[in-house]
């Protein structure tokens, strides 16, 4: 019973962390080709320094990771994450990693549990705050986490999830981001270039 109990308390955390934005609030997907949005945009970064998208572009691509501290699918995630973009930035990717949630509404994803997170975590790229949401909504993201990686052009050549499997790794059989990374990389083309982002829902800033 206390068993049954349990699993229905984690599904209700999951369900709200998770739980789908409203039609009306979702902002307008970014598609294949586009240029960086608001690349300009300079975000507080977890040491302290004001950093833009464009301060990291890479001279064979540029991933930006929407993500956050509290949603069960980043945590999930996050350690493939992290490795992937300490090991690309070192491949000539530039990786950014963005917060757009609000703390107010999580207080998990606050300033200061971003810096222990980015620490404990060994984020070798920055982890920045989205202060007004806008960057995500400009890029039409509505997942954490989500990612958006362009080509060195500063197109837009794949969108979506991070693989097929959140919670075991050992169980992945499609490494989307991955492949593509390696692609992009090598400057060839991405062999899956669009998925569907699976997390949960930004908690935009109002």
């Amino acid at each position: 019973m206390k068993q049954s109990l349990a699993l229905v308390f984690l599904a209700i955390v999951v369900a709200a962390f998770c739980a789908p934005m409203f039609a009306q609030d979702a902002p307008k997907a970014l598609g294949l080709g586009a240029a960086i949005p608001m690349a300009d945009q300079k975000m507080k970064n977890v040491d302290g320094k004001e950093i833009a998208v464009a301060d990291v572009k890479g001279a064979k691509g540029t991933l930006v990771v929407f993500t956050c501290n509290a949603c069960p699918y980043a945590k999930g995630w996050e350690d493939r994450i992290v490795a992937l973009g300490n090991e690309y930035k070192s491949k000539g990717i530039g990786v950014i990693a963005v917060n757009a949630n609000d703390p107010g509404k999580v207080a998990e994803d606050g300033y200061d549990q971003m810096k222990t997170r980015a620490q404990d975590k060994h984020f070798g790229f920055p982890y920045v705050v989205d202060a007004t949401s806008g960057l995500a909504k400009a890029y039409g993201a509505t997942r954490t986490p989500e990612a958006f990686l362009f080509d060195a052009q500063g197109q837009l050549v794949y969108h979506g999830t991070i693989d097929d499997n959140a919670q075991d790794p050992g169980k992945v059989s499609s490494r989307y981001l991955s492949d593509a990374l390696a692609a992009v990389s090598s400057g060839k083309d991405v062999p899956v270039k669009e998925t569907k982002a699976m997390g949960c829902g930004i908690k935009f800033r109002a």
